[in-house]
Protein backbone atom coordinates (compact mmCIF):
# COMPACT_ATOMS: atom_id res chain seq x y z
CA UNK A 1 0.00 0.00 0.00
CA UNK A 2 1.06 3.42 -0.70
CA UNK A 3 2.08 5.12 2.07
CA UNK A 4 -0.37 8.23 2.91
CA UNK A 5 -0.74 11.75 2.56
CA UNK A 6 -0.25 13.68 5.79
CA UNK A 7 -2.24 16.86 6.20
CA UNK A 8 -2.47 18.46 9.68
CA UNK A 9 -2.77 14.95 11.56
CA UNK A 10 -5.08 13.63 9.02
CA UNK A 11 -3.69 10.47 6.68
CA UNK A 12 -5.36 10.45 3.60
CA UNK A 13 -4.75 7.51 1.68
CA UNK A 14 -5.79 3.90 0.82
CA UNK A 15 -7.37 2.53 3.96
CA UNK A 16 -7.89 5.97 5.81
CA UNK A 17 -11.23 7.68 6.56
CA UNK A 18 -12.17 9.85 3.60
CA UNK A 19 -10.89 13.57 3.96
CA UNK A 20 -13.82 15.85 3.61
CA UNK A 21 -13.55 19.48 2.53
CA UNK A 22 -16.23 21.87 3.28
CA UNK A 23 -15.40 25.03 0.51
CA UNK A 24 -16.50 28.42 1.36
CA UNK A 25 -15.46 30.13 -1.33
CA UNK A 26 -17.79 33.00 -1.85
CA UNK A 27 -20.55 32.09 0.39
CA UNK A 28 -19.03 34.95 3.20
CA UNK A 29 -20.93 37.30 0.56
CA UNK A 30 -18.42 40.22 2.26
CA UNK A 31 -18.97 39.74 5.72
CA UNK A 32 -15.97 38.18 7.44
CA UNK A 33 -18.31 37.07 10.91
CA UNK A 34 -20.33 35.00 8.78
CA UNK A 35 -17.00 34.07 7.46
CA UNK A 36 -16.23 32.72 10.98
CA UNK A 37 -19.54 31.21 11.34
CA UNK A 38 -18.78 28.81 8.18
CA UNK A 39 -15.90 27.54 9.82
CA UNK A 40 -17.90 26.92 12.70
CA UNK A 41 -21.24 25.13 11.09
CA UNK A 42 -18.20 23.59 9.24
CA UNK A 43 -16.92 21.54 12.10
CA UNK A 44 -20.56 21.07 13.39
CA UNK A 45 -21.47 19.23 10.53
CA UNK A 46 -18.54 16.97 10.21
CA UNK A 47 -15.61 18.74 8.04
CA UNK A 48 -12.40 17.58 8.71
CA UNK A 49 -10.88 21.06 6.86
CA UNK A 50 -12.32 24.04 6.11
CA UNK A 51 -11.31 25.73 2.41
CA UNK A 52 -11.02 29.05 0.85
CA UNK A 53 -9.41 30.71 -2.37
CA UNK A 54 -6.60 33.77 -2.10
CA UNK A 55 -6.99 35.85 -4.71
CA UNK A 56 -8.22 39.63 -5.86
CA UNK A 57 -9.75 41.10 -9.16
CA UNK A 58 -6.59 42.43 -9.98
CA UNK A 59 -4.32 38.78 -9.10
CA UNK A 60 -6.60 36.83 -11.59
CA UNK A 61 -7.33 38.87 -14.84
CA UNK A 62 -7.35 43.07 -15.38
CA UNK A 63 -10.43 44.84 -14.91
CA UNK A 64 -11.91 45.07 -19.23
CA UNK A 65 -14.55 45.38 -21.02
CA UNK A 66 -13.43 43.60 -24.01
CA UNK A 67 -15.52 40.47 -25.13
CA UNK A 68 -13.08 38.47 -23.89
CA UNK A 69 -13.40 39.12 -20.42
CA UNK A 70 -17.67 38.55 -20.82
CA UNK A 71 -19.01 35.52 -19.51
CA UNK A 72 -21.38 34.39 -22.09
CA UNK A 73 -23.12 30.57 -21.04
CA UNK A 74 -23.41 28.91 -18.01
CA UNK A 75 -23.98 30.23 -14.30
CA UNK A 76 -22.79 33.41 -14.61
CA UNK A 77 -23.83 34.69 -18.02
CA UNK A 78 -23.85 38.11 -18.62
CA UNK A 79 -21.00 38.60 -16.28
CA UNK A 80 -17.70 40.20 -16.43
CA UNK A 81 -14.90 38.68 -15.27
CA UNK A 82 -13.49 41.71 -12.69
CA UNK A 83 -16.78 42.56 -10.90
CA UNK A 84 -17.38 38.45 -10.66
CA UNK A 85 -14.05 37.97 -8.60
CA UNK A 86 -14.79 41.72 -6.53
CA UNK A 87 -18.43 39.71 -5.66
CA UNK A 88 -16.40 36.51 -4.67
CA UNK A 89 -13.15 36.89 -2.86
CA UNK A 90 -12.30 36.54 0.00
CA UNK A 91 -10.44 39.67 1.94
CA UNK A 92 -6.79 38.99 2.29
CA UNK A 93 -6.92 40.70 5.51
CA UNK A 94 -9.55 38.34 7.09
CA UNK A 95 -7.43 35.08 6.14
CA UNK A 96 -5.17 34.83 9.12
CA UNK A 97 -7.99 35.49 11.03
CA UNK A 98 -10.16 32.87 9.33
CA UNK A 99 -6.80 30.29 9.97
CA UNK A 100 -6.95 31.08 13.92
CA UNK A 101 -10.74 30.23 14.23
CA UNK A 102 -10.11 26.77 11.79
CA UNK A 103 -7.65 25.93 13.95
CA UNK A 104 -9.52 27.26 17.51
CA UNK A 105 -12.62 24.58 16.82
CA UNK A 106 -9.83 21.69 15.45
CA UNK A 107 -10.35 22.22 11.38
CA UNK A 108 -7.42 22.27 8.76
CA UNK A 109 -7.34 25.51 7.02
CA UNK A 110 -6.45 24.97 3.06
CA UNK A 111 -6.40 27.66 0.37
CA UNK A 112 -6.09 27.77 -3.10
CA UNK A 113 -4.06 30.51 -4.47
CA UNK A 114 -4.09 32.08 -7.84
CA UNK A 115 -0.92 33.43 -8.63
CA UNK A 116 2.82 33.65 -6.81
CA UNK A 117 1.58 36.58 -4.68
CA UNK A 118 -0.99 35.07 -3.08
CA UNK A 119 1.17 31.70 -2.67
CA UNK A 120 3.90 34.22 -0.92
CA UNK A 121 0.73 35.72 1.26
CA UNK A 122 -0.12 32.17 2.07
CA UNK A 123 3.27 31.08 3.33
CA UNK A 124 3.81 34.35 5.56
CA UNK A 125 0.38 32.91 7.26
CA UNK A 126 1.77 29.07 7.70
CA UNK A 127 -0.35 27.16 5.76
CA UNK A 128 0.14 24.10 5.82
CA UNK A 129 -0.84 22.36 2.02
CA UNK A 130 -2.29 23.56 -0.69
CA UNK A 131 -5.41 23.59 -3.66
CA UNK A 132 -4.49 23.88 -6.94
CA UNK A 133 -8.16 24.69 -8.75
CA UNK A 134 -8.91 23.42 -12.10
CA UNK A 135 -8.82 26.73 -14.01
CA UNK A 136 -5.42 26.74 -13.07
CA UNK A 137 -4.50 23.30 -13.89
CA UNK A 138 -2.81 24.47 -16.80
CA UNK A 139 -0.75 27.22 -15.15
CA UNK A 140 2.27 25.20 -14.98
CA UNK A 141 4.89 28.02 -13.72
CA UNK A 142 1.77 28.64 -10.72
CA UNK A 143 1.85 24.72 -9.77
CA UNK A 144 5.86 24.35 -10.17
CA UNK A 145 6.40 27.44 -7.49
CA UNK A 146 3.62 26.11 -5.11
CA UNK A 147 5.28 22.62 -5.13
CA UNK A 148 8.69 24.37 -4.92
CA UNK A 149 7.29 25.19 -1.19
CA UNK A 150 7.44 21.22 -0.46
CA UNK A 151 4.00 21.07 1.00
CA UNK A 152 0.97 18.81 -0.02
CA UNK A 153 -0.78 19.61 -2.45
CA UNK A 154 -4.56 18.73 -3.58
CA UNK A 155 -4.83 19.71 -7.27
CA UNK A 156 -8.39 19.43 -8.97
CA UNK A 157 -8.42 18.10 -12.70
CA UNK A 158 -11.51 19.51 -14.66
CA UNK A 159 -11.67 20.09 -18.33
CA UNK A 160 -8.37 18.57 -17.80
CA UNK A 161 -6.81 16.01 -20.59
CA UNK A 162 -4.95 13.22 -19.63
CA UNK A 163 -2.16 15.18 -21.40
CA UNK A 164 -2.78 18.05 -19.41
CA UNK A 165 -2.81 15.99 -15.97
CA UNK A 166 0.74 14.23 -16.81
CA UNK A 167 2.17 17.78 -17.28
CA UNK A 168 0.88 19.23 -14.12
CA UNK A 169 1.77 16.01 -12.01
CA UNK A 170 5.51 15.76 -13.81
CA UNK A 171 5.93 19.17 -12.57
CA UNK A 172 5.04 18.49 -9.12
CA UNK A 173 7.21 15.52 -8.86
CA UNK A 174 10.22 17.29 -10.77
CA UNK A 175 10.58 20.14 -7.93
CA UNK A 176 11.36 16.87 -5.58
CA UNK A 177 7.57 16.73 -4.14
CA UNK A 178 5.75 13.57 -4.16
CA UNK A 179 2.73 14.92 -1.70
CA UNK A 180 0.21 14.71 -4.33
CA UNK A 181 -3.29 14.27 -4.32
CA UNK A 182 -5.42 14.55 -7.55
CA UNK A 183 -9.67 15.10 -7.79
CA UNK A 184 -11.86 14.47 -9.99
CA UNK A 185 -13.69 17.23 -10.97
CA UNK A 186 -16.90 18.29 -13.30
CA UNK A 187 -15.95 21.89 -13.91
CA UNK A 188 -19.85 22.59 -14.33
CA UNK A 189 -21.89 24.78 -11.71
CA UNK A 190 -23.47 22.56 -10.94
CA UNK A 191 -22.83 19.41 -12.38
CA UNK A 192 -24.87 16.66 -13.76
CA UNK A 193 -24.26 13.20 -12.98
CA UNK A 194 -24.03 12.51 -16.60
CA UNK A 195 -20.88 14.58 -17.05
CA UNK A 196 -19.33 13.22 -14.11
CA UNK A 197 -17.71 9.86 -14.83
CA UNK A 198 -17.04 9.03 -11.71
CA UNK A 199 -14.72 6.01 -12.67
CA UNK A 200 -12.33 8.29 -14.12
CA UNK A 201 -11.47 8.38 -9.62
CA UNK A 202 -9.57 4.79 -9.67
CA UNK A 203 -8.34 5.21 -12.88
CA UNK A 204 -6.50 8.06 -12.05
CA UNK A 205 -4.89 6.54 -8.82
CA UNK A 206 -3.98 3.52 -10.46
CA UNK A 207 -2.18 5.58 -13.66
CA UNK A 208 -0.59 8.43 -11.26
CA UNK A 209 -0.13 6.34 -7.87
CA UNK A 210 -1.17 8.61 -5.97
CA UNK A 211 -4.54 9.54 -3.61
CA UNK A 212 -7.49 10.67 -5.71
CA UNK A 213 -10.48 12.00 -4.58
CA UNK A 214 -13.94 14.44 -5.94
CA UNK A 215 -13.86 18.22 -5.81
CA UNK A 216 -18.31 17.63 -6.29
CA UNK A 217 -19.82 20.68 -7.46
CA UNK A 218 -23.15 18.43 -8.40
CA UNK A 219 -26.17 18.99 -5.99
CA UNK A 220 -27.03 16.20 -3.52
CA UNK A 221 -25.07 13.77 -1.36
CA UNK A 222 -25.03 10.99 -4.40
CA UNK A 223 -22.33 12.06 -6.45
CA UNK A 224 -19.81 11.90 -2.92
CA UNK A 225 -20.90 8.83 -1.77
CA UNK A 226 -20.61 7.04 -4.97
CA UNK A 227 -16.87 8.60 -5.15
CA UNK A 228 -16.15 7.32 -1.77
CA UNK A 229 -17.66 3.46 -2.89
CA UNK A 230 -15.17 3.98 -5.94
CA UNK A 231 -12.47 4.84 -4.01
CA UNK A 232 -12.21 8.63 -3.45
CA UNK A 233 -9.74 9.22 -0.41
CA UNK A 234 -11.01 12.99 -0.20
CA UNK A 235 -14.00 14.79 -1.27
CA UNK A 236 -14.62 18.43 -1.63
CA UNK A 237 -18.15 20.08 -1.24
CA UNK A 238 -18.88 23.78 -1.60
CA UNK A 239 -20.55 25.13 2.39
CA UNK A 240 -22.38 27.81 2.97
CA UNK A 241 -24.86 28.67 6.37
CA UNK A 242 -28.03 29.19 3.80
CA UNK A 243 -28.53 29.44 0.43
CA UNK A 244 -30.79 32.29 0.73
CA UNK A 245 -27.83 34.46 1.80
CA UNK A 246 -26.77 35.64 -2.51
CA UNK A 247 -23.93 35.19 -3.60
CA UNK A 248 -22.13 33.67 -6.61
CA UNK A 249 -21.72 30.11 -5.03
CA UNK A 250 -24.59 29.65 -3.03
CA UNK A 251 -27.07 27.75 -4.99
CA UNK A 252 -24.60 25.02 -5.83
CA UNK A 253 -23.50 24.97 -2.09
CA UNK A 254 -24.66 22.07 0.76
CA UNK A 255 -26.33 23.95 3.81
CA UNK A 256 -25.21 22.76 7.35
CA UNK A 257 -27.40 19.51 7.22
CA UNK A 258 -27.08 18.61 4.05
CA UNK A 259 -23.48 18.40 4.43
CA UNK A 260 -23.67 16.75 7.82
CA UNK A 261 -26.09 13.72 6.74
CA UNK A 262 -23.52 13.68 3.18
CA UNK A 263 -20.87 13.12 6.22
CA UNK A 264 -22.97 10.06 8.05
CA UNK A 265 -23.98 8.74 4.45
CA UNK A 266 -20.22 8.85 3.55
CA UNK A 267 -19.09 7.04 7.26
CA UNK A 268 -21.55 4.47 6.64
CA UNK A 269 -20.83 3.05 3.41
CA UNK A 270 -16.81 3.17 4.43
CA UNK A 271 -18.09 0.36 6.67
CA UNK A 272 -20.69 -1.15 4.53
CA UNK A 273 -17.09 -0.89 2.11
CA UNK A 274 -15.31 -2.73 4.81
CA UNK A 275 -12.50 -5.42 3.47
CA UNK A 276 -11.73 -8.35 1.86
CA UNK A 277 -13.40 -10.83 3.72
CA UNK A 278 -15.67 -14.12 4.01
CA UNK A 279 -15.19 -14.64 7.99
CA UNK A 280 -18.25 -14.75 9.21
CA UNK A 281 -19.85 -11.97 11.63
CA UNK A 282 -21.61 -13.78 14.66
CA UNK A 283 -24.66 -12.59 13.34
CA UNK A 284 -24.26 -13.73 10.37
CA UNK A 285 -23.67 -17.02 12.37
CA UNK A 286 -27.05 -16.87 13.61
CA UNK A 287 -28.82 -16.72 9.98
CA UNK A 288 -26.50 -19.96 9.00
CA UNK A 289 -29.07 -21.83 11.29
CA UNK A 290 -32.06 -20.43 8.80
CA UNK A 291 -30.40 -22.10 5.92
CA UNK A 292 -31.71 -25.11 3.85
CA UNK A 293 -31.14 -28.95 5.43
CA UNK A 294 -32.48 -32.46 5.30
CA UNK A 295 -34.86 -33.54 7.55
CA UNK A 296 -37.62 -36.05 8.19
CA UNK A 297 -40.87 -34.74 7.07
CA UNK A 298 -42.92 -37.97 7.09
CA UNK A 299 -42.70 -40.56 9.84
CA UNK A 300 -40.20 -43.35 9.42
CA UNK A 301 -39.53 -46.76 10.98
CA UNK A 302 -36.35 -48.69 11.97
CA UNK A 303 -34.86 -50.16 9.21
CA UNK A 304 -37.28 -48.51 6.44
CA UNK A 305 -36.02 -47.01 3.42
CA UNK A 306 -35.34 -42.93 2.76
CA UNK A 307 -37.10 -42.03 -0.18
CA UNK A 308 -37.94 -38.81 -1.90
CA UNK A 309 -41.55 -38.75 0.14
CA UNK A 310 -40.15 -39.28 3.82
CA UNK A 311 -37.03 -36.87 3.11
CA UNK A 312 -36.87 -33.26 2.09
CA UNK A 313 -34.27 -30.39 1.73
CA UNK A 314 -35.94 -27.66 3.66
CA UNK A 315 -35.07 -24.67 5.93
CA UNK A 316 -33.75 -24.66 9.06
CA UNK A 317 -30.51 -25.93 9.07
CA UNK A 318 -30.43 -28.27 11.93
CA UNK A 319 -29.64 -31.31 10.14
CA UNK A 320 -27.16 -32.73 7.12
CA UNK A 321 -26.37 -30.56 4.29
CA UNK A 322 -28.37 -30.46 1.23
CA UNK A 323 -25.51 -32.38 -0.63
CA UNK A 324 -25.85 -35.22 0.98
CA UNK A 325 -29.68 -35.92 0.00
CA UNK A 326 -28.50 -38.14 -2.90
CA UNK A 327 -26.31 -40.11 -1.07
CA UNK A 328 -29.06 -40.74 1.42
CA UNK A 329 -31.69 -41.87 -0.15
CA UNK A 330 -31.98 -45.62 -0.41
CA UNK A 331 -30.13 -46.09 3.09
CA UNK A 332 -32.56 -47.35 5.83
CA UNK A 333 -33.08 -46.00 9.03
CA UNK A 334 -31.74 -47.23 12.71
CA UNK A 335 -34.53 -46.40 14.75
CA UNK A 336 -37.98 -45.09 14.22
CA UNK A 337 -38.19 -40.90 13.74
CA UNK A 338 -40.30 -38.81 13.94
CA UNK A 339 -41.55 -36.46 11.65
CA UNK A 340 -40.27 -32.93 11.54
CA UNK A 341 -36.76 -34.69 12.84
CA UNK A 342 -33.36 -32.94 11.71
CA UNK A 343 -31.34 -36.06 9.78
CA UNK A 344 -27.61 -36.92 11.43
CA UNK A 345 -26.02 -39.36 10.53
CA UNK A 346 -26.13 -41.25 13.63
CA UNK A 347 -30.03 -42.07 12.54
CA UNK A 348 -28.85 -43.49 9.19
CA UNK A 349 -27.66 -47.25 7.82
Amino acid sequence: MKEPLIIGSHKVGEGYPCYLIAEMSANHAGDVDRAIKIIQAAKKSGADCIKIQTYTPDTLTIDCDKEYFQISKGTWNGENLYTLYQKAYTPWEWQERLKAEAEKVGLDFLSTPFDKTAVDFLESIGVDFYKIASFELVDIPLIKYIASKQKPIIMSTGMGTLGEIEEAVNTVLAQGNKKLCLLKCSSAYPAVPDDMNLRTIQNLKNTFNVAVGLSDHSLGVIGAVTAVAMGANVIEKHFCISREIENPDAFFSMEPQEFKNMVEDIRTAEKAMGKVSYHLSEREKNSRLLRKSIFVVKAVKKGEVFTEKNLRVIRPGYGLEPKRYEEILGKTATQDIEEGTPLGWGLIK
